[in-house]
């Protein structure tokens, strides 16, 4: 009798779970984990991918599927999908299973964009999200004008002979710092001029002859 009640009891806790689950809606559940753009390098576990999955910009080192034998074991891929699937399918790999790499790397897309634009933006320029864009390019068009932010930024760390202009981190972090040095290795700028506050917009004024310009705790960059 107590082994009956215990099981019913698990049976009841799991059905109200899945109850609460779905009750929310997608848009409780994005508002639920919107978080500043990038305030940590740290992933969001919600668009973490399953790690024994293929990462979707892997190139398969040994023989891969001729075009004309990428076919599902149902169905039809689209004229897109099968460009984005031309060089990546193993000899011996369901192409339908490299092509839902892809289509993850969409709908990772996706979420996070609609939860914040430069947050997604941030994530595609650091490869947070594998494979972006050429899944962008093929699978989800509709994302392009991310992919299109996120080819005229770069991410934090040492980039030599940037374009001189005005960019903004793709950050909220306080202990984003920068500094663009000459030919000769002086500093020619550095900030911020004062310490960041949280939610702060962190800017970088890269001079024209900037050798190398070098930041840290930044994430990623974009013309401001």
């Amino acid at each position: 009798m107590y082994r009956r009640s215990a099981a019913a009891a698990v049976l009841l806790a799991a059905a109200l779970t899945l109850t609460a689950c779905s009750s929310g809606g997608d848009d409780a559940d994005a508002d639920a984990k919107a978080k500043p753009p990038a305030a940590s390098a740290a992933p969001d576990p919600a668009d973490t991918p399953d790690p024994s999955a293929p990462a979707p910009d892997a190139k398969p080192t040994g023989p891969v599927l001729p075009d004309a034998k990428i076919t599902p074991k149902t169905g039809s891929f689209t004229a897109e999908e099968k460009k984005y699937l031309s060089g990546r399918v193993p000899e011996k790999m369901d192409p339908a299973a490299v092509l839902q790499t892809g289509q993850e790397a969409c709908q990772r897309v996706a979420r996070t964009a609609k939860r914040d634009k430069d947050a997604a933006t941030g994530a595609v320029i650091t490869g947070e999200i594998p494979g972006a864009k050429d899944a962008i390019t093929h699978l989800c068009p509709d994302q392009k004008p991310v992919l299109a932010a996120a080819e005229k930024g770069f991410p934090e760390g040492p980039r030599t002979s940037p374009a001189a202009g005005n960019y903004r981190a793709l950050t909220q972090a306080t202990n984003c710092t920068w500094e663009a040095k000459g030919k000769d290795g002086s500093v020619l700028a550095s900030g911020p001029e004062t310490p960041p506050k949280a939610g702060d917009k962190i800017t970088a004024a890269i001079p024209a002859g900037t050798a190398e310009f070098n930041s840290s705790g930044c994430y990623a960059w974009i013309p401001a």
